[in-house]
Protein backbone atom coordinates (compact mmCIF):
# COMPACT_ATOMS: atom_id res chain seq x y z
CA UNK A 1 0.00 0.00 0.00
CA UNK A 2 1.12 3.57 -0.70
CA UNK A 3 1.48 5.97 2.24
CA UNK A 4 1.15 9.73 2.12
CA UNK A 5 2.60 11.88 4.91
CA UNK A 6 0.93 15.29 5.09
CA UNK A 7 3.64 17.87 5.82
CA UNK A 8 2.55 21.03 4.05
CA UNK A 9 0.41 22.83 6.62
CA UNK A 10 1.19 26.16 8.24
CA UNK A 11 1.32 24.75 11.79
CA UNK A 12 -0.08 28.02 13.16
CA UNK A 13 -1.25 26.51 16.47
CA UNK A 14 2.35 25.60 17.31
CA UNK A 15 3.27 29.30 17.33
CA UNK A 16 6.41 30.84 15.92
CA UNK A 17 9.46 28.80 16.84
CA UNK A 18 11.67 29.47 13.80
CA UNK A 19 11.33 25.87 12.60
CA UNK A 20 8.80 24.25 10.31
CA UNK A 21 6.57 21.92 12.31
CA UNK A 22 7.67 18.70 10.50
CA UNK A 23 11.29 19.67 11.19
CA UNK A 24 10.90 20.05 14.95
CA UNK A 25 13.14 17.55 16.73
CA UNK A 26 11.71 15.04 19.19
CA UNK A 27 14.30 12.83 20.81
CA UNK A 28 16.96 14.20 18.45
CA UNK A 29 15.08 13.18 15.28
CA UNK A 30 12.82 15.32 13.10
CA UNK A 31 9.14 14.46 13.59
CA UNK A 32 8.60 13.92 9.86
CA UNK A 33 11.51 11.46 9.83
CA UNK A 34 10.07 9.55 12.79
CA UNK A 35 6.83 9.08 10.84
CA UNK A 36 8.73 8.10 7.69
CA UNK A 37 10.79 5.56 9.65
CA UNK A 38 7.67 3.93 11.10
CA UNK A 39 6.23 3.60 7.60
CA UNK A 40 9.52 2.31 6.13
CA UNK A 41 9.69 -0.42 8.76
CA UNK A 42 6.09 -1.49 8.15
CA UNK A 43 5.65 -4.70 6.18
CA UNK A 44 2.48 -3.33 4.59
CA UNK A 45 3.82 -0.09 3.10
CA UNK A 46 5.66 -0.36 -0.20
CA UNK A 47 5.89 3.32 -1.18
CA UNK A 48 6.09 6.54 0.86
CA UNK A 49 5.46 10.04 -0.41
CA UNK A 50 5.42 13.30 1.52
CA UNK A 51 3.07 16.15 0.68
CA UNK A 52 4.87 19.51 1.06
CA UNK A 53 4.04 23.10 0.16
CA UNK A 54 5.48 26.63 0.10
CA UNK A 55 4.93 26.58 3.88
CA UNK A 56 7.53 23.82 4.33
CA UNK A 57 10.53 24.35 2.00
CA UNK A 58 13.05 23.01 4.56
CA UNK A 59 10.96 19.87 4.95
CA UNK A 60 10.85 19.43 1.19
CA UNK A 61 14.64 19.72 0.91
CA UNK A 62 15.32 17.38 3.82
CA UNK A 63 12.86 14.70 2.77
CA UNK A 64 14.25 14.76 -0.78
CA UNK A 65 17.79 14.50 0.59
CA UNK A 66 16.94 11.28 2.46
CA UNK A 67 15.50 9.78 -0.71
CA UNK A 68 11.77 10.18 -0.16
CA UNK A 69 9.61 11.47 -3.00
CA UNK A 70 7.70 14.70 -2.36
CA UNK A 71 4.50 16.09 -3.85
CA UNK A 72 4.12 19.86 -3.95
CA UNK A 73 0.67 21.23 -3.03
CA UNK A 74 -0.60 24.71 -2.12
CA UNK A 75 -0.66 24.17 1.66
CA UNK A 76 -3.76 26.38 1.91
CA UNK A 77 -6.46 23.75 2.30
CA UNK A 78 -6.10 20.19 3.62
CA UNK A 79 -8.83 18.67 1.45
CA UNK A 80 -7.51 20.29 -1.73
CA UNK A 81 -3.94 19.26 -0.86
CA UNK A 82 -5.17 15.70 -0.39
CA UNK A 83 -6.86 15.70 -3.78
CA UNK A 84 -3.78 17.17 -5.48
CA UNK A 85 -1.54 14.54 -3.90
CA UNK A 86 -3.93 11.70 -4.73
CA UNK A 87 -3.70 12.59 -8.43
CA UNK A 88 0.00 11.71 -8.27
CA UNK A 89 -0.48 8.36 -6.55
CA UNK A 90 -1.34 5.11 -8.33
CA UNK A 91 -2.91 2.61 -5.93
CA UNK A 92 -6.58 2.12 -5.10
CA UNK A 93 -6.06 2.57 -1.36
CA UNK A 94 -3.73 5.07 0.33
CA UNK A 95 -2.75 5.35 3.99
CA UNK A 96 -2.50 8.99 5.05
CA UNK A 97 -1.06 10.38 8.26
CA UNK A 98 0.19 13.72 9.55
CA UNK A 99 3.88 14.44 10.03
CA UNK A 100 3.46 15.24 13.74
CA UNK A 101 3.03 11.75 15.22
CA UNK A 102 6.52 11.18 16.70
CA UNK A 103 5.61 8.02 18.63
CA UNK A 104 4.13 6.18 15.64
CA UNK A 105 5.31 2.53 15.50
CA UNK A 106 5.61 0.11 12.57
CA UNK A 107 3.51 -2.32 14.65
CA UNK A 108 0.66 0.19 14.75
CA UNK A 109 0.82 0.86 11.02
CA UNK A 110 0.78 -2.87 10.27
CA UNK A 111 -2.08 -3.59 12.67
CA UNK A 112 -4.13 -0.80 11.12
CA UNK A 113 -3.53 -1.95 7.54
CA UNK A 114 -4.09 -5.62 8.43
CA UNK A 115 -7.41 -4.76 10.07
CA UNK A 116 -8.46 -2.71 7.07
CA UNK A 117 -7.61 -5.47 4.60
CA UNK A 118 -9.76 -7.92 6.58
CA UNK A 119 -12.61 -5.40 6.72
CA UNK A 120 -12.18 -3.25 3.59
CA UNK A 121 -14.33 -0.18 3.23
CA UNK A 122 -14.20 3.12 1.34
CA UNK A 123 -12.42 4.75 4.27
CA UNK A 124 -11.14 3.71 7.67
CA UNK A 125 -9.97 6.05 10.42
CA UNK A 126 -7.84 5.15 13.44
CA UNK A 127 -9.40 6.53 16.60
CA UNK A 128 -8.19 6.58 20.21
CA UNK A 129 -10.14 6.45 23.44
CA UNK A 130 -10.57 10.01 24.71
CA UNK A 131 -9.37 9.06 28.20
CA UNK A 132 -6.02 7.94 26.75
CA UNK A 133 -5.57 11.27 24.98
CA UNK A 134 -6.54 13.33 28.03
CA UNK A 135 -4.43 11.22 30.42
CA UNK A 136 -1.45 11.79 28.10
CA UNK A 137 -1.84 15.53 28.69
CA UNK A 138 -3.49 16.43 25.40
CA UNK A 139 -6.69 18.36 24.80
CA UNK A 140 -8.77 16.78 22.02
CA UNK A 141 -9.74 19.29 19.33
CA UNK A 142 -12.65 17.05 18.37
CA UNK A 143 -14.29 14.01 19.94
CA UNK A 144 -17.35 11.93 19.15
CA UNK A 145 -19.48 9.12 20.57
CA UNK A 146 -19.19 5.59 19.26
CA UNK A 147 -20.36 2.36 20.90
CA UNK A 148 -20.95 4.12 24.21
CA UNK A 149 -17.49 5.74 24.46
CA UNK A 150 -15.84 9.02 23.54
CA UNK A 151 -13.23 8.77 20.78
CA UNK A 152 -10.63 11.09 19.25
CA UNK A 153 -9.40 11.07 15.66
CA UNK A 154 -5.72 10.13 15.41
CA UNK A 155 -5.19 11.64 11.96
CA UNK A 156 -4.27 8.30 10.37
CA UNK A 157 -6.62 7.05 7.65
CA UNK A 158 -6.90 4.65 4.76
CA UNK A 159 -8.97 5.95 1.85
CA UNK A 160 -10.16 4.75 -1.53
CA UNK A 161 -8.15 7.11 -3.70
CA UNK A 162 -10.20 6.41 -6.83
CA UNK A 163 -13.51 7.25 -5.14
CA UNK A 164 -12.06 10.37 -3.51
CA UNK A 165 -10.97 11.71 -6.90
CA UNK A 166 -14.37 10.85 -8.36
CA UNK A 167 -16.06 12.81 -5.52
CA UNK A 168 -17.97 9.72 -4.39
CA UNK A 169 -19.43 9.96 -0.89
CA UNK A 170 -17.46 7.43 1.15
CA UNK A 171 -18.60 4.87 3.70
CA UNK A 172 -16.59 5.26 6.91
CA UNK A 173 -15.43 2.69 9.43
CA UNK A 174 -13.16 2.88 12.46
CA UNK A 175 -10.11 1.17 13.93
CA UNK A 176 -10.61 1.68 17.68
CA UNK A 177 -7.59 1.58 20.00
CA UNK A 178 -6.14 2.76 23.29
CA UNK A 179 -2.62 3.08 21.85
CA UNK A 180 -0.62 6.07 23.03
CA UNK A 181 1.39 6.39 19.81
CA UNK A 182 -1.83 7.30 18.00
CA UNK A 183 -2.83 9.71 20.78
CA UNK A 184 0.34 11.82 20.62
CA UNK A 185 -0.08 14.38 17.88
CA UNK A 186 1.57 17.78 18.40
CA UNK A 187 -0.31 20.99 17.78
CA UNK A 188 0.97 23.29 20.53
CA UNK A 189 4.24 24.01 22.33
CA UNK A 190 2.83 22.33 25.44
CA UNK A 191 2.04 19.17 23.47
CA UNK A 192 5.54 19.27 21.99
CA UNK A 193 6.99 19.23 25.52
CA UNK A 194 4.85 16.20 26.37
CA UNK A 195 6.00 14.37 23.22
CA UNK A 196 9.64 15.10 24.03
CA UNK A 197 9.18 13.76 27.57
CA UNK A 198 8.71 10.25 26.13
CA UNK A 199 12.33 10.32 24.93
CA UNK A 200 14.04 11.59 28.09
Amino acid sequence: MEALVMAGGKGTRMGFCGVEKPMIEVGGIYTVERVINALKDSKNIDKILVSVSPNTPDTERYVSDIGIETIRTSGEDYVQDLHDAFRTLKGKYVLTCPSDMPLLRPFTVDAFVDYFMKNPDDSMTAVVEEDVVVNSGFTPSFDFDLEGKKWVLSGMNIMDRVKILADVVLNYSYFMTDWVDLAINMNTEYELRIARSFFL
